[in-house]
């Protein structure tokens, strides 16, 4: 019989990661909504556009975050890959409904709020590039693009609080959050009441209160 001194440790999974990121804040609220995020082990990572990270390189050639390194050394990148895996490793289908209308509309609204993210990271880039390098067609396509994408989310606001809880919010609550640290500019409550009452309920959820990002961090 085993020595019950002998006891066999928990197996880690390692995640690259950054306070700011909202990609690496979507899989922090994945695993713990999932009870997963005692499993991980954080590794602060700075990843930028115009200069690559060789420790981040060892695991994802493409020096993006989040990358996540399992137990037995497989790696995963991007969030969506890590959060479905998440997703499996906690007994599937908790945040990834199956296949059928319902997983469509979860992977829709991933797909329009990770979309808005893309976006919202290259407006910023441009953004803070001095005054005369600054391209006004992109500032402008980003803006419209934006909004457009905010007006959308308000008309699903309604849905999103009344169909269970899955990726698709777990990305919309990620992303207005982003807006709020990087964009307060925007004011995006103002015009779009419903989705920011959603938000609320959003910020409320134990998983977000632990993942919150903090400007200074």
């Amino acid at each position: 019989m085993r020595d019950p001194s002998d006891r066999i440790e928990e197996p880690t999974l390692r995640l690259h990661w950054s306070p700011r990121s909202p990609f690496v804040r979507k899989v922090m609220v994945a695993a713990h909504e999932l009870g997963l995020a005692d499993a991980m082990t954080l590794v602060r990572s700075v990843a930028m556009m115009t200069k690559p990270n060789p420790d981040i390189m060892v695991d994802n050639p493409l020096s993006k975050i989040p990358t996540l390194v399992l137990d037995d050394g497989r790696v995963l990148f991007d969030s969506l890959t890590i959060c479905e895996y998440l997703d499996f490793r906690a007994g599937g289908h908790r945040l990834f409904p199956p296949a059928g209308d319902a997983r469509w509309q979860a992977m829709t609204d991933h797909a329009l709020a990770n979309g808005l993210l893309d976006l919202l990271i290259l407006w910023r880039n441009e953004r803070e590039k001095p005054t005369d390098r600054q391209t006004g067609a992109l500032l402008e396509s980003f803006a419209l693009r934006v909004g457009a994408g905010l007006d959308r989310l308000e008309q699903a606001a309604s849905r999103l609080g009344e169909t269970p809880f899955a990726i698709g919010q777990i990305t919309v609550g990620c992303c207005l959050s982003y807006v709020d640290f990087r964009f307060a500019d925007l004011a995006w409550r103002a015009s779009r009441p419903q989705l920011a009452a959603w938000h609320e309920t959003f910020n409320a959820r134990d998983s977000a209160r632990a993942t919150v990002i903090v400007d200074g961090q």
